[in-house]
């Protein structure tokens, strides 16, 4: 059951992850090629933080390893923050430029 349990809140942090990375179109080619883009944008930001964060948490615990499903885990955590940070600075800043 525990397995279990944990298997559904990975598969669940994960499609959390591209849903706050969502970035809609007019049509679902144009939908899927966005979404693609924004998360090549933001993994490598995404990447870099949760690899400090573990580095920090494997020299807070004496060096003991994290295991990798947490690793993902707090990859997508950090990555559902930087989408949700990255869609509001995209959507409060629509159109307010200069015309």
């Amino acid at each position: 059951m525990r397995d279990l349990k944990g298997k559904i809140s990975f598969y669940l942090s994960a499609l959390v992850y591209v849903l706050f990375n969502l970035r809609l179109g007019p049509d679902s080619i144009a939908t899927v090629k966005a979404t693609a883009w924004q998360i090549a944008q933001t993994a490598p930001y995404v990447a870099g933080a949760t690899y400090v964060l573990i580095a920090l948490l494997q020299y807070m615990s004496e060096g003991a390893k994290v295991p990798w499903n947490r690793r993902f885990r707090l990859f997508f955590a950090i990555g559902i923050f930087f989408g949700l940070m990255y869609a509001i600075y995209e959507y409060a800043g629509q159109g307010t430029g200069v015309q």
